[in-house]
């Protein structure tokens, strides 16, 4: 997309270097396990329903040793939303113009002790612009040392700028990632947040240390347990764990239909769908 403004440009550099970042480490884990896997990048463009271009973005994914698959995606879309999907979106329901980029990452592990995890954060221009996003950590087998790993660095990075974020943010994640036909959680929690924008700049560094507390812990858990041994029991476990993922991401996930209702790549929204899953 051309002729984006200086926020807009900002936060479309920071999700792609993000990308980078977080490929190059994810890349680095495979190698230390003997693998020379990498991810595939396609790029796609979208066109708006008035015709006009519609932006577009690049689907990152990798199938390995040790991530069994996993895909980080970023995108820089904008055009105007059809009909009454407008009326649901913060700012859209008088007029329909939108703008959004972001980065998302699901990674699904070979190793039923290596969690899954999740991981999107976006900025998006209605007529009020706002920054969203978070990480929550969905582990087949829940480990309590990761879990309290996971939940601390996040802690530490929402502290460093309200100390209100963290409570806050956890107790979302644990409203928003829960599966109500199944009377369950999708995974440990993490941290959940929408329409921050209160100040740009300070939701927007705020922004930038979630993804850096990714980057920071979630790679430390994997090379904490990618080669912990496992039974055919933890991985039927994982299986039918996985389907409870994919149900999630199917009936309730705002970010699936975010991208469904506005022409999105189809592909890019399901990468989030795990290769293998189980129903008892």
């Amino acid at each position: 997309m051309n002729d984006l403004d200086d926020q807009q440009q900002a936060a479309r550099d920071w999700f792609e270097s993000l990308r980078d970042s977080i490929c190059a480490e994810f890349e680095a884990i495979e190698r230390e396990a003997g693998s020379d896997a990498a991810f595939d990048y396609i790029p796609w463009d979208r066109v708006d329903p008035s015709g006009a271009p519609g932006g577009g973005g690049v689907r990152g994914v990798m199938k390995g040793r040790v991530f069994e698959k996993v895909g980080v995606n970023v995108s820089t879309v904008g055009g105007t939303f059809e009909g009454d999907f407008a009326k649901t979106i913060h700012g859209a329901d008088e007029k329909p113009d939108f703008f959004a980029t972001g980065i998302s990452l699901v990674a699904h592990m070979a190793n039923p002790h290596v969690p899954a995890v999740h991981m999107n954060t976006r900025f998006l221009c209605t007529t009020k612009r706002w920054f969203g996003g978070g990480a929550d950590l969905n582990p087949p087998l829940p480990i309590e040392e990761d879990t309290a790993d996971f939940h601390a660095t996040l802690k530490a990075a929402c502290d460093s700028h309200d100390a209100d974020h963290y409570p806050r943010f956890r107790q979302w994640a644990d409203d928003y990632f829960y599966i109500p036909h199944r009377k369950v959680h999708r995974g440990v929690g993490g941290i959940f947040y929408d329409h921050l924008e209160r100040d740009w700049a300070a939701d927007f560094a705020f922004t930038q240390d979630v993804g850096r507390a990714f980057l920071d812990t979630y790679p430390r858990i994997v090379r904490r347990r990618m080669d912990q041994p496992f039974t055919d029991a933890d991985l039927q476990q994982m299986r039918v764990w996985r389907g409870r993922y994919a149900e999630f991401n199917l009936v309730y996930d705002r970010g699936t239909l975010f991208g469904l209702k506005t022409g999105g790549n189809i592909d890019a929204i399901l990468m989030s769908l795990p290769p293998v899953a189980a129903w008892d």
